[in-house]
């Protein structure tokens, strides 16, 4: 075991026994994404009739492996749970040697039962949601790769691993956002979310060049061991790089303006990208990059900031949207924020961001898909203005969607009352601001998540003519049970503080700092902070009517809020109209400077060309002339040297 910034980090063995099977939890969604993708068009007939069924059954494949690995890794010393599995030569060139790599740690073995297990619900649940869909088989495909991918990004043993897998992801996200691609605002959504996503990947890959530039390798473990020998300017960098990745993944500000738009596409999609997987790799690389994060405290504060803020705006934006989907975006960029102050509080806050992104995963992909079965009974409505009581008309999304609501208000008992109150408590030990800042978002979380309760199932009927609400099939319903369950149970990880021990040999390990005030306060606290956000949610929606359209009349803040905090007109100001300004420059001084050198210099040859063409005509009478005046300059030249 070694010491590198105050993380343990422990050499990987060879996976040997059960651990051999590493690769099959990658290889099975692969082949599925490659079956119904590059083999169906051949097989079209006969793939689109079970194809769908295909891809939900491997997902449950890979999760039945991960969880038999898990159990494995368990019953190993903690100084022993970290497996290597090397598959291939990836590439070689010059110093840089990289393999094909799979890592299998407590904090990798978390996230694939995230990933496949909730991932496996979505396909399921998916069977019915896309039934009536000609492109169903094409989904299920796109689902695949979406996770296939995902998996080679938290298995990957180094960095260069996890960028293809980061890429994956993007692709996969740009193909299932513009899924419905003949609506326009799907094609603009994909485009957006890929375009935003790219300023991201920009950072990661100039930081993995650096990384080769200053370590000579990319894999996690050699660097690990020698971060420590870097300069601090030199990991200052690298670790704000690594930020700028995380916030276009993660949706963080200041690359939080695709995620809203995102919900175009079909409504598993929202679950898979915002609740298991694409949302979450920001805080997974700020997590397993923490012996950088460790040494580059600039950047750890960094991450501090930016967090806080997107908690905030996250909030604040869920407060004010009518479309139900948007309103649990919003709700998703708020508690990535969370997990992601966790991560910058480091050593302290690293299990507990881990542990909310678990819990998350729980209750935001029960409430995705339970806003789902709400639009599938509302023939997919998406105006919460438009509901209303539907908790008689829809009771197992009822039941099942509160106890989402239940856990991401932090209600005493449930899984995200012990996920968030301890990044909360965390922050609160590290600083005053940041802690009351980050309980301040607990009680606006309350408020915008009673207020799309109280639209969605209580209130008065708002239905439009003709909407007659049903309750969703068996295949919808029973992933929202098994996800329900979850999200109440999910805080029994905490019990004993196992989760913070079992990822001890990845994010190490700190001495408790109290908050300066008792954690049974601070827990006092935030319930008080976010009953003053259900009251208030209560006395402004509940106890009054709810119209069926948006007013106009309405107050600075909430046009701000409604409008995502101007995030895309302060892109187009601080972006988008200076980079088209200087396209436009350069696209001026190309024409004028370079074209007109090379356009005008063509021309002056061409003349240059025209007046020697006049001296060879083919006529022997002008040949004689010039040679006749060539031999009298001669003689002149040779009388002036002898008077001379």
């Amino acid at each position: 075991m070694h010491e590198t910034g105050g993380i343990p980090v422990v050499d990987p063995s060879a996976a040997d026994g059960a651990f051999g099977l590493l690769w099959l939890i990658v290889a099975l969604p692969a082949l599925g994404a490659f079956v119904l993708l590059a083999v169906a068009p051949f097989a079209r007939g006969a793939i689109d009739r079970w194809g769908h069924l295909l891809g939900a059954a491997l997902p449950v494949g890979s999760f039945l492996v991960s969880l038999l690995l898990f159990f494995q890794l368990l019953g190993r010393d903690a100084e022993d749970r970290q497996v290597s599995q090397h598959l291939w030569t990836w590439f070689e060139a010059g110093g840089l040697k990289v393999g094909f790599d799979l890592l299998y740690d407590p904090l990798s073995a978390l996230f694939l039962l995230l990933i496949t297990g909730v991932g496996s619900l979505i396909h399921i649940y998916s069977i019915g949601y896309m039934e009536h869909d000609p492109r169903r088989r094409r989904f299920f495909g796109y689902l695949n790769l979406f996770v296939a991918a995902m998996l080679v990004l938290v298995l990957s043993g180094n960095f260069l691993g996890l960028f293809l897998g980061w890429e994956g992801v993007g692709l996969a996200s740009y193909l299932l956002i513009g899924f419905w691609q003949h609506k326009d605002s799907a094609a603009a959504a994909a485009k957006k979310a890929f375009i935003v996503n790219r300023v991201g990947d920009i950072g990661l890959s100039m930081g993995i060049s650096l990384m080769f530039a200053t370590f000579g390798t990319t894999d996690f473990s050699t660097i690990s061991h020698v971060a420590s020998g870097a300069s601090d300017t030199t990991l200052t960098i690298l670790g704000l790089l690594l930020l700028l990745a995380a916030c276009g993944k993660s949706a963080q500000v200041p690359l939080q303006s695709w995620l809203l738009d995102a919900m175009e596409g079909p409504t598993p999609v929202s679950a898979l990208i915002h609740a298991a997987t694409m949302v979450t790799a920001g805080v997974y690389l700020i997590v397993r990059s923490n012996f950088i994060f460790e040494l580059a405290p600039h950047a750890q504060t960094a991450v501090v900031v930016v967090a806080t803020v997107t908690l905030l705006w996250g909030a604040i934006i869920g407060c004010a949207k009518d479309d139900i989907k948007k309103a649990l975006a919003g709700s998703t960029m708020s508690q990535i924020g969370y997990m992601m102050l966790g991560a910058g509080l480091g050593v302290a806050g690293y299990a507990f961001a881990i542990f909310h992104l678990l819990t998350h995963g729980f209750f935001k992909a029960n409430m995705f898909l339970g806003a789902g079965s709400v639009m599938h009974g509302m023939d997919d409505d998406v105006d919460m203005r438009h509901y209303g009581a539907l908790q008689k008309a829809m009771p197992v999304t009822f039941l099942t969607f509160a106890m989402g609501y239940l856990a991401i208000i932090g209600f005493p008992g449930f899984s995200g009352f012990w996920s968030k109150d301890k990044i909360i408590e965390t922050a609160l030990a590290d600083s005053w601001l940041v802690g009351l800042l980050a309980m301040l978002g607990a009680g606006i979380t309350g408020f915008y998540m009673t207020r799309l309760m109280l639209m969605t199932f209580f209130t008065k009927k708002r239905w439009e003519k003709g909407v007659h609400p049903h309750e969703s099939p068996s295949v919808m319903t029973v992933p929202l049970i098994v996800l329900a369950a979850l999200s109440v149970l999910g805080g029994l990880m905490l019990a004993g503080d196992w989760i913070v021990e079992f990822l001890a040999p990845v994010t190490g390990t700190a001495e408790h700092e109290e908050p300066p005030i008792p954690a049974l306060g601070v827990t006092a606290m935030v319930v008080v902070v976010v009953a003053i956000g259900v009251a208030t949610a209560w006395y402004l929606v509940g106890k009054r009517d709810v119209p069926r359209t948006a007013p106009t009349d309405v107050s600075f803040a909430t046009r701000a809020a409604r409008a995502d905090l101007y995030g895309d007109a302060i892109n187009d100001s601080v972006v988008v109209k200076p980079g088209g300004a200087l396209v436009n420059t350069l696209v001026a001084i190309d024409k004028v400077g370079v074209d007109g050198v090379v356009e005008n210099g063509s021309l002056g040859i061409s003349g240059i060309g025209m007046i020697l063409r006049r001296t060879q005509n083919g006529y022997v009478r002008s040949y004689a002339l010039s040679l006749l005046g060539g031999a009298l300059l001669v003689v002149l030249a040779l009388l002036a040297v002898n008077l001379a």
